[in-house]
């Protein structure tokens, strides 16, 4: 492994457990996905009822109670002892879901077991590249499914300007966006065929994009931002600078809100025999 890699994979380590530290407020301030996501999935990966399902990160249970909630027989994977726990709480009431707090890259399902799909949202990008594709692989019945999606914040040309101003806040304590990297907008986010279908292990059936959004009140956007790797790897001084110019700001406001859209693809891949 190159000097650049083992940083990049010592990076993504370091960021994913920070989560742990947010279990109780991520589920309620994390959007939920849309409907028609799920639909789409169910149709594209030909699921049906009872079908076998793999969840890699499932988190506090944002995606899995969804699809909980339509009858499928889940296995969620989540690191995090916390997250796992919640998710567990949470999902009580669904004797067909159990949550296992292990690492998906070194967990081995019970002999013979193989999955319908297995699925991913908004954790993908935490999992070791070099082995993530071959262990969806693995764990898939012949003629399964792997589907990854993640929500992100994209700006559309009426989007709130709200996201652009406050910028000078985060440049100010040294948390700026590089100079080439801005918002995405609608249409435009990216998708993963090419790591997909580069792994030789998968063809990408459909990539289908989905936008919403959500208003937040200062106290709600502020509990989002907590939510965030990055944001709570800042240093108490740096989320208090830019906390109170959040909350001056939004309170500047007659609505008091902000609004944010969100944005992900969908990405649905049959499994290559």
């Amino acid at each position: 492994m190159t000097e650049w890699a083992n940083r990049e994979q010592s990076a993504r380590d370091r960021l994913k457990v920070t989560f742990e530290t947010a279990a109780d407020r991520y589920h309620a301030a994390r959007p939920d996905y849309p409907d028609e996501l799920y639909d789409t999935l169910i149709a594209a990966a030909d699921l049906r009822p009872g079908a076998r399902l793999l969840e890699v990160g499932p988190g506090t249970g944002k995606a899995t109670l969804p699809l909980a909630q339509r009858g499928f027989q889940i296995t969620g994977l989540e690191l995090g002892p916390r997250l796992a726990e919640t998710a567990r709480r949470r999902l009580a009431g669904y004797e067909r879901v159990t949550i296992i707090q292990a690492p998906f890259e070194s967990w081995q399902p019970p002999r013979g077991e193989r999955f319908d799909l297995v699925f991913s949202a908004t954790a993908w990008h935490w999992i070791d590249p070099a082995v993530g594709y071959q262990l969806a692989w693995r764990w898939l019945r012949s003629g399964g499914h792997l589907a990854i999606w993640a929500a992100g914040h994209v700006l559309p040309d009426d989007g709130d300007p709200f996201f652009l101003e406050i910028q000078d806040v985060y440049d100010e304590i040294g948390e700026g966006r590089p100079a080439d990297r801005n918002f995405p907008k609608p249409g435009s986010l990216p998708a993963d065929r090419a790591a997909i279908e580069g792994s030789g292990l998968f063809h990408v059936s459909l990539a289908q994009e989905f936008v919403w959004a959500r208003t937040y009140t200062a106290a709600e956007y502020i509990a989002l931002l907590d939510t965030f790797s990055s944001h709570i790897a800042m240093a108490p001084w740096q989320r208090d600078r830019l906390y109170g110019e959040i909350r001056r700001r939004l309170g500047a406001r007659p609505s008091g809100t902000v609004r944010r859209h969100w944005g992900a693809v969908l990405q649905v891949a049959s499994r290559l025999d």
